[in-house]
Order: C-alpha cells, then sequence, then structure tokens
C-alpha cells in the first residue's frame, strides 16, 4: 500500500509492507542519492514483516518531486517530522531509520519524535577522504536506542572508525556505502544483506 503525505517541505511517499501480526513499525527513508529501490531497504522489507515488523520505505519529497539533489539537511528533517503522524498512525511502536543521509535525519529527530529506536544503515560518519570533518556528534546523540549497520569498506566510514557509544554496530564484511560486495569477495551479495536483514531482525526483536 503506497499513500502520499503532505509535510511542509513538500509531499512524501510511504509504501508499506505490512506485518500479518504486527508488533512494531520499521520507517526507513533512503540517502541522498538513491531512493527506496536500493537493495538493503528493499531487503528488509521483505524480510521483518513476517517476524513482526511493519517496514514502511519512506521517499522525501524532494524525491516524489523528481529532483536529483537532496535538500539541506534542516529541509529533510522537517519532511521527516511531518510524515510522522502518518508512521505512527497503526499506534505501534516506530523504530526511525534510514539509510547514510536517511540514518542522520532519524538521528537528530529521534528524541524529539519519541522513536522507539534508530536504525542507521550506512552511517556517513564523514565525507569521503575527510575523517575530520565528523558527524558522530549526531549519531552519539540520538538518545534511543540505536544499531549501526556499516559497510567494512564504507569510504564514509569503516567499522574501526566509530567512537565508543551507546550503539550497536555490525559489520557487513567487504561491502561499500551500498553494501555492494565485489565479486572476488568470499561473500556472496545474498549473504551480505542477510548479514543486514539478520542484524535487523535480531535487534528489532530486541526492542520488544
Amino acid at each position: 500500500m503506497t499513500e502520499t503525505v503532505d509535510t511542509e517541505a513538500g509531499t512524501a511517499r510511504v509504501t508499506w509492507h505490512p506485518a500479518p501480526e504486527p508488533r512494531l513499525v520499521l520507517a526507513v527513508s533512503h540517502g541522498a542519492g538513491g531512493g527506496i529501490e536500493a537493495r538493503d531497504l528493499q531487503a528488509l522489507a521483505a524480510a521483518l514483516p513476517p517476524h513482526g515488523v511493519s517496514v514502511a520505505l519512506v521517499e522525501q519529497p524532494w524525491r516524489v518531486a523528481g529532483r536529483k539533489v537532496a535538500p539541506a539537511p534542516k529541509t529533510l528533517d522537517t519532511g521527516w517530522r511531518g510524515l510522522w503522524p502518518a508512521l505512527t498512525r497503526p499506534g505501534l511502536p516506530v523504530i526511525s531509520g534510514g539509510r547514510s543521509a536517511g540514518a542522520r535525519v532519524a538521528c537528530r529527530t529521534a528524541t524529539e519524535l519519541g522513536a522507539h529506536g534508530v536504525l542507521a544503515l550506512s552511517f556517513p560518519l564523514h565525507p569521503p577522504g575527510k575523517p575530520e570533518k565528523s558527524r558522530a556528534d549526531e549519531l552519539l546523540g540520538a538518545g534511543v536506542p540505536t544499531l549501526v549497520v556499516q559497510g567494512g569498506n564504507d569510504p564514509f566510514g569503516s567499522p574501526r572508525e566509530f567512537p565508543e557509544g551507546g550503539f550497536e554496530l555490525v559489520e557487513v564484511p567487504y561491502g561499500d556505502h551500498s553494501f555492494a560486495v565485489p565479486k572476488r569477495a568470499p561473500v556472496t551479495q545474498e549473504a551480505a544483506l542477510r548479514t543486514v536483514t539478520d542484524a535487523v531482525t535480531r535487534w528489532a526483536a530486541s526492542l520488544g
């Protein structure tokens, strides 16, 4: 089921993958360079509903409008806030999530919106090649249970670069920023995605 939601940043779109017996909602948005067709978002939408987690794939207004470049972080946050009532409408706890830029939005707004937890897929700890420009404060400031799933070869921050903090971190071996693994890697693409879905399934179950 797909619905459009009007926000102060424009019209957003939510594609629902409902669980047969839902106990949680996982709302995840895309990054600055792609949409909800991302391999990890699609894998989560397929894997989680049988485990009682309804998945809401969220397209930010700029994507719905057909623009190629994401707006400023403040505008992304405005869009996410405007979507929140639609995500909480089922009356279930909502995990706020996203990949890359979407993960940053989830972290920045989690406490204010009352998120049950944060799922940060491919958190962009810093711009590629610029580790001094750290965004760790956004991650550390989420204020709710947080799971980071990070590719082992992510140029925006490899798992070993992350600071100590109140979050769990799962590495996707050999994965890049989109969790793609090289053909020569000793793990398949399917196995890499299974690492993502297994980690999120387990973590979501631990939240109750």
